[in-house]
């Protein structure tokens, strides 16, 4: 299959059932990541009037945005490129000042915070992302849960931390598990989650818990919650043709320079290496690939996924090794990666047939990879 080269490859980020390492990815495999994406995103250093792109780093991972001019603007020069990547920080910061559990001013880390259990205000946008998440929980039976951050600790997956509450080094896959959970631990965990135990309000807006031991994450919803925001912010700027990514979660629309939709790259689920497994067409979509196959660990010969399952509380035993979703809010194809990646081959393909998602998933199986691919997938797959 042809690689051009303005096919850009879509990593896939780790489904912690509701939740990535930190608010994005280990530092480790970010640096990998932006190894891959810029050699895919040509422009980055050629100062192509054509495109103004902007790149940098946002909730623990990195974030790379292209805009095509429109012709009027073609020879706008360094100070709109200037404000344009002033704007997206400001948007980006404030996300962050809103739904970081690293920031402890933030909004989310408040309320994480508070013993209460009465509303609690937050902002607007910190309301839609909660409310998207439950609304997502209930259509996947809880598979999704972004109440589930206790278990992922639990099971060694959770960020690593040092005594201020900081990150501190990069988090290596199931080190806090070198003695596997005990069972006590884990049945004191499962009282803790439940995406049932969450409610909100809209106006005004706030959120309450049942009860005060709660603690949401929004790893798995907030980044592709960001790109649609980003998105929206380009639209009302007058530009129809960008691609945003931010983490693994993208959204595009219109064209690329080369007058050509924008090509997203799905990446083979291999651990070793990164490889092309299929490209895909996009304009006016967004795409999200969730996978396990390199954040797990093993002992006494059993593999320990990272993708926990809330209703059992353990890491998942099925062979799903990569799902991708696209559709038109990043926000959602986000969290229902995650979810379908809790829920399996079976199980989650059907609930994307049911809901006539676009979707592929990669299983392992003893020969290599098996793909499955919803109906309505297919209009997006580059065949040429």
């Amino acid at each position: 299959m042809p690689l051009n080269n303005e096919t850009h490859i879509l990593p896939s980020r780790g489904a912690a059932a509701s939740r990535c390492t930190a608010f994005g990815l280990p530092s480790k495999m970010i640096a990998v990541i932006l190894c891959t994406v810029a050699l895919s995103l040509p422009g980055c250093d050629t100062g192509s009037p054509d495109i103004l792109h902007h790149t940098g780093t946002t909730m623990g991972t990195y974030y790379a945005i292209k805009v095509v001019k429109p012709l009027q603007d073609a020879h706008a020069g360094d100070t709109e490129t200037k404000q344009l990547g002033h704007n997206i920080e400001r948007i980006l910061t404030q996300i962050n000042a809103e739904m970081s559990t690293y920031r402890k001013d933030s909004a989310l880390s408040r309320f994480n915070a508070s013993t209460g259990t009465d509303w609690f205000p937050v902002p607007e946008d910190l309301y839609t992302v909660v409310t998207e998440a439950l609304e997502i929980s209930r259509l996947t039976d809880g598979a999704f849960d972004i109440t589930v951050g206790p278990l992922v600790n639990l099971w060694g997956f959770g960020p690593a931390m040092d005594k201020s509450g900081n990150e501190a080094i990069d988090p290596v896959p199931g080190e806090a598990a070198a003695l596997l959970p005990r069972t006590e631990d884990l049945r004191d965990a499962m009282a803790r989650i439940g995406y049932g135990k969450i409610s909100t309000r809209a106006t005004p807006p706030a959120l309450r818990k049942d009860d005060p031991r709660v603690y949401l994450d929004l790893s798995a919803i907030a980044k592709g919650f960001a790109v649609d925001k980003i998105a929206e912010y380009l639209e009302k700027k007058g530009f129809s043709s960008y691609l945003v990514d931010i983490g693994g979660e993208l959204r595009a629309k219109g064209k690329n320079a080369a007058g050509t939709p924008w090509r997203v790259a799905i990446e083979k689920p291999t651990p070793d290496r990164r490889a092309i497994h299929r490209i895909v067409a996009l304009d006016g979509h967004a795409v999200a690939t969730s996978g396990d196959y390199r954040n797990f660990f093993e002992k006494a010969g059993k593999r320990y996924s990272h993708t926990i399952d809330p209703k059992t509380g353990q890491p998942v035993t099925h062979n799903l090794a990569s799902v991708t979703v696209i559709g038109e809010s990043a926000m959602r194809s986000d969290a229902m990666a995650t979810a379908i990646s809790v829920l399996g081959p079976e199980t989650g393909y059907a609930l994307a047939v049911r809901e006539n998602m676009p979707v592929w998933l990669i299983t392992k199986t003893e020969a290599g990879f098996s793909d499955r691919n919803t109906q309505a997938f297919t209009e997006f797959v580059v065949t040429e």
